[in-house]
């Protein structure tokens, strides 16, 4: 995930200049591309999903192996602790997921949200031992 409309369409390019098969996916896309956008990543036809708000609420897709998200220590709305649990807990939904959260630095908000998915995680992995 990134910060802005402009990160999302430098950083797709960049990664289809790298061989990447990715789209981009924000606000300036209207509902029935985004609707294809995602049934077109679940079908495979691309491999990366790049996007602002894209993945914390609301969008439930297992297939998502990684997240990474970009300017994780940048304070706000869309890197605030909620917002990163959010975002983190989309590639948990993956037996294999991974989260990479980029930054210069572990912001507050970083730590609690990499605090509590530790959490999360230690208590799945008790459950399915125990089950």
């Amino acid at each position: 995930t990134t910060l802005t409309k402009r990160m999302a369409e430098d950083l797709t390019e960049y990664l289809e200049e790298h061989g990447e098969r990715v789209r981009y996916l924000h606000s300036d896309i209207d509902t029935v591309e985004r609707m294809e956008i995602i049934r077109d990543l679940r079908l495979g036809e691309f491999d990366v999903l790049v996007g602002i708000n894209l993945l914390r609420e609301g969008l439930d897709m297992p297939e998502v192996s990684l997240v990474a998200i970009l300017a994780a220590d940048k304070e706000g709305f869309l890197r605030s602790e909620r917002s990163l649990i959010q975002t983190i807990g989309r590639a948990a939904r993956n037996v294999n997921g991974k989260a990479i959260l980029y930054g210069d630095k572990i912001t507050p908000s970083m730590a609690k949200a990499i605090g509590e998915t530790e959490r999360r995680r230690e208590k799945q992995q008790k459950y399915n031992e125990e089950h």
